[in-house]
C-alpha cells in the first residue's frame, strides 16, 4: 500500500466505473449552463435525493452554488460525443445544442438515458470539491437504451453482461 498521493489515487479511483451525465442549470442572466459530471450518486429514496460534486476551481460554480434548481442527465452511449462537448473549457456548449425548459425553466436535453429534475437542496465544501445534494422533482428514464460509462480515463458503452 502506498500513500494516497494525487496521481497514484486518480489512477487508483479511474479503475471505478462510473456513469456519465452532463449537469444544466440557468444562470442568473437566463443564460444556459451545463457540464460533464461523473460523480453522481443516490442519497436516498424518501426524500428522493441525488448528489454530485463540482471542483472549486470550476467556472460554473458560481452558478450551482446559488440556483435553486438544476437537472441531471445521464448520458447513453450515442451520446459521447455530447459528453465530450460539455467537459471542453473552450467550446460553447450550447451552439447548435437543442434545449427546452423545464417547470422551473431549467435546460433539459433530449435524447438522454435518465434525467432528474432537481431542487437544491444543499451544498458541503469538501476538500476541493462541493457536493451537492438535490431533491429530485421530477424523473424520466429509457430502459431501450444502453448507458455512457467511464473507466480508466476512456468512455465505453454500457452492453449487459
Amino acid at each position: 500500500m502506498t500513500d494516497p498521493v494525487p496521481e497514484r489515487l486518480r489512477a487508483a479511483l479511474g479503475r471505478f466505473a462510473t456513469g456519465v451525465t452532463i449537469v444544466t442549470a440557468r444562470a442568473a442572466d437566463g443564460a444556459p449552463v451545463g457540464l460533464t459530471v461523473n460523480s453522481f450518486n443516490s442519497v436516498s429514496l424518501q426524500p428522493p435525493l441525488v448528489l454530485w460534486s463540482l471542483a472549486r476551481q470550476s467556472r460554473a460554480l458560481p452558478v450551482f452554488q446559488t440556483v435553486a434548481h438544476y437537472a441531471i442527465h445521464v448520458l447513453a452511449a450515442d451520446q459521447q460525443a455530447l459528453a465530450e462537448r460539455f467537459a471542453r473549457r473552450d467550446a460553447d456548449r450550447w451552439a447548435q445544442q437543442p434545449w427546452q425548459p423545464s417547470a422551473e425553466g431549467v435546460p433539459l436535453l433530449p435524447g438522454c438515458l435518465a434525467v432528474f429534475e432537481c431542487r437544491s437542496r444543499s451544498r458541503y465544501p469538501e476538500g476541493d470539491h462541493v457536493i451537492l445534494v438535490g431533491e429530485v422533482l421530477r424523473c424520466r428514464h429509457d430502459e431501450a437504451r444502453e448507458p455512457l460509462l467511464y473507466h480508466g480515463g476512456r468512455f465505453y458503452s454500457g452492453l449487459p453482461i
